[in-house]
């Protein structure tokens, strides 16, 4: 009796399966495709890279001179220097990378125009008789170009209402070039001569010597008189380590370009002329030699970046199919 009864249950639930098949492979008929798979997501052209191009105006520090003066061959105490170099401009360009949001580095070349370099030495000469002495005064004129390669770090601040603030530094190398150099020698001192006027006469031989004493104008000063000379020095271009300290802002005008505003400290090295000559010498002067050349510079600047150009994705390769009808099977 129990065995005839889970029979006929075996045969029912094979019945219904049978009945169902059919019904559940209609409703697999009836769902909508897949969705299709997602695009390739866009190649960027350049990614962090970036070109800049900078202007900007010098203010130089007082350099220091060595070997400019020493044919003088007065003590250090008796002499005193002054030295500068005029204002001037600059411009260069450069290419460069954002590794980070907050790192970034390039390399940049530029030229600074040519300004001038002047140099002046005030030194006492010896004293003669009644206490007058004698000085002089050395002039140089010149003019100071340079060509400076620099690789820079800066680290961005973070930017509020697009002005992002950034500090940075850079080592590189200066090509100095000194030309036009000259040197303008004045020594002035008491003019002398012999005081024909009140003749001394040696008892032993009867003839009259005279003075040889300082001369006085009329109003009883002393008479000076300037002796003056040239010397000139060859143009040089000479290398020389440099370093830069960077500060400022930039201004996103664009996600593909930034306008900056800084300051920066530049160490140029040094420089030095060619063989000096005097006219109708044959004998050449040392160098003259101008080491700690500083200047503090302003600039603007404009940064754009490569990475804005975005290449379209690839079609694919097969069209995707279009779904059909939904039918509804009773």
């Amino acid at each position: 009796m129990a065995r005839s009864k889970l029979n006929a249950l075996v045969r029912s639930l094979t019945l219904a399966a049978s009945v169902g098949a059919p019904c559940l492979a209609a409703a697999a008929d009836l769902l909508p495709p897949p969705p299709p798979p997602p695009p390739p997501p866009p190649i960027e052209v350049g990614g962090g890279w970036y070109l800049r191009g900078d202007v900007g105006a010098s203010v130089y520090t007082r350099p220091r001179y060595t070997e400019a003066y020493d044919y003088t061959g007065y003590a250090d105490a008796n002499r005193s220097f002054g030295n500068e170099i005029g204002g001037g401009g600059f411009a260069g360009v450069g290419v460069g990378y954002q590794f980070t949001p907050f790192l970034r580095g390039d390399v940049t070349g530029e030229y600074r125009y040519s300004t001038g370099l002047r140099g002046s030495e005030y030194y006492k000469g010896p004293e003669f008789d009644n206490g007058l002495g004698s000085y002089g005064v050395n002039k140089s004129t010149s003019n100071f170009d340079s060509a400076v390669v620099l690789a820079n770090a800066y680290f961005d601040l973070g930017t509020w209402y697009g002005i992002t603030p950034f500090i940075g530094g850079g080592v590189g190398y200066a090509f100095n070039h000194i030309s036009g150099y000259s040197t303008n020698q004045q020594f002035t001192s008491p003019t002398y001569a012999y005081d024909y006027g009140n003749p001394i006469y040696d008892c032993k031989c009867g003839q009259p010597y005279y003075n040889y004493a300082p001369v006085y104008d009329n109003n009883g000063n002393p008479v000076y008189n300037t002796n003056s000379g040239s010397k000139f020095y060859k143009s040089k271009t000479s290398g020389s380590f440099a370093w830069a300290l960077h500060a400022g802002l930039a201004y996103d005008v664009s996600d593909a370009l930034k306008i900056e505003v800084a300051y920066r400290y530049l160490n140029l090295g040094k420089a030095e002329t060619g063989a000096g000559f005097v006219p109708c010498c044959t004998e050449a002067l040392r160098p003259i030699k101008v080491k700690d050349i500083e200047a503090h510079d302003v600039k603007i600047g404009l940064r754009y970046y490569l990475g804005g150009l975005v290449a379209a994705p690839l079609p694919p390769l097969m069209p995707e199919p279009i779904p059909g009808p939904l039918v509804r099977k009773y």
